[in-house]
C-alpha cells in the first residue's frame, strides 16, 4: 500500500512541476484557454510519468504487453 502512496505523490509532484515551469514559459497575459492547455499538457506528462515507472518498477517479464500461449 505504501508504494501506491509514493506513485502518487510522485505524479503529483511530476504535476506541480510542469504546470509551473509552463505558467512561467507561457506569454502573458493569460487566458482561460491558456491554463486549460497548461493543464492538459502537465496531465499528460504526469500519467506517462506514472506509466513509465509502474512498468519499469513492476514488470519482471521481458515483454510486458505480450503473453505467450500456453501449449496444449
Amino acid at each position: 500500500m505504501g508504494r501506491i502512496w509514493i506513485l502518487v505523490a510522485a505524479a503529483v509532484c511530476v504535476f506541480a512541476a510542469v504546470a509551473a515551469i509552463l505558467l512561467q514559459l507561457m506569454p502573458g497575459p493569460l487566458k482561460s484557454m491558456d491554463y486549460f492547455v497548461v493543464g492538459a499538457v502537465s496531465t499528460l506528462l504526469a500519467l506517462l510519468a506514472l506509466f513509465i515507472v509502474m512498468i519499469g518498477t513492476s514488470a519482471k517479464a521481458k515483454n510486458v504487453f505480450f503473453e505467450r500461449r500456453k501449449k496444449s
